[in-house]
C-alpha cells in the first residue's frame, strides 16, 4: 500500500489506501473543529475566512486563518522534500517512513497538549493537525500520483457527479474504477469524520496517540516489504 509506485500499484490498492487514510484524516478534521473551531485539512474553507476577515478588517482572525494555511503548505513541503531525498536515494520505503513521521508527531502532539498554554491550547494543536494533514497529503498524492487524496473532498464530489452523470448517458469515457475510488474515499472521509467527534468526546486529545498508532500500524508492515523490494 506505501510501497508500489506507478504500474505496480493497483486499483484496490489504491482505494485501500484512500478509505484508511480518508478515514484518519476525516476524524481529524472534524474533531479539530468540534475541539477548536476551525478544519485543519479544509483549505478552501480557510482561505475563504481569510477573505473575509480581510474583508472586514479583523487582522486577528485573518492571521489566524493565514497561519493554517501555511502550517498545510509547510507540511506539503516538508513531505516533498523528504520524498524527494529518499527518491535520490533510490529508499523503496521512503513513503512509509513519511507516515511514520507523521504517526510520531502525532503522538508527540498528544504528549504536548496538556504542557501548552491554556488560552493557546487549541490554535496550536489545530496549527499541528493542519501540518501533519498536509504532510499526509502530499504523500498520499504523491505515491499514487495524484489519483487519491486523503484530507480534502471537492475535487472528488466534483468528479463523483461528472462520473455520475457520464453513467447516465452511458458515457464511452465514464471510469468505473475511478469513480468507485472517489466514492469510497468520500465516504471513508465522512465516517471517520463522524467517529472522530464521539471518540473526541470520549477520550479528549487522546484521539491524536489513537490516529498515531493507527497510522503506524497501517506502515510499519511496509517496512519489511520495502526491505524485500530494496534488494530483490
Amino acid at each position: 500500500m506505501l510501497v508500489h509506485e506507478g504500474e505496480a500499484r493497483t486499483h484496490s490498492i489504491d482505494e485501500r489506501l484512500a478509505w484508511t487514510f480518508a478515514a484518519i484524516a476525516g476524524a481529524l478534521n472534524t474533531a479539530g473543529f468540534y475541539a477548536f473551531g476551525s478544519y485543519s485539512s479544509n483549505m478552501t474553507g480557510n482561505v475563504s475566512a481569510l477573505a473575509d476577515h480581510l474583508g472586514l478588517g479583523e487582522l486577528r482572525f485573518a492571521l489566524q486563518a493565514l497561519a493554517i494555511v501555511a502550517a498545510f503548505v509547510i507540511g506539503a513541503m516538508v513531505a516533498t522534500l523528504l520524498i524527494s531525498a529518499g527518491r535520490e536515494r533510490r529508499l523503496r520505503g521512503i513513503y512509509v517512513y513519511s507516515v511514520l513521521t507523521e504517526a510520531g508527531l502525532l503522538i508527540g502532539l498528544g504528549c504536548a497538549s496538556p504542557w501548552l498554554p491554556d488560552e493557546s491550547r487549541g490554535a496550536m494543536l489545530a496549527l499541528g493537525l493542519s501540518f501533519l494533514l498536509g504532510l499526509q497529503n502530499a504523500t498520499v498524492t504523491q505515491i499514487t500520483n495524484a489519483r487519491v487524496r486523503t484530507t480534502h473532498i471537492t475535487g472528488m464530489v466534483t468528479d463523483i457527479g461528472i462520473g455520475l452523470a457520464n453513467m447516465l448517458e452511458r458515457h464511452p469515457l465514464l471510469d468505473r474504477a475511478k469513480l468507485r475510488l472517489h466514492v469510497v474515499t468520500v465516504l471513508a472521509f465522512l465516517a471517520g469524520g463522524a467517529v472522530g467527534v464521539v471518540l473526541y468526546r470520549l477520550l479528549g486529545t487522546g484521539l491524536l496517540f489513537v490516529a498515531g498508532a493507527l497510522l503506524a500500524m497501517l506502515a510499519i508492515p511496509g517496512i519489511n516489504a520495502a526491505r524485500r523490494l530494496q534488494t530483490s
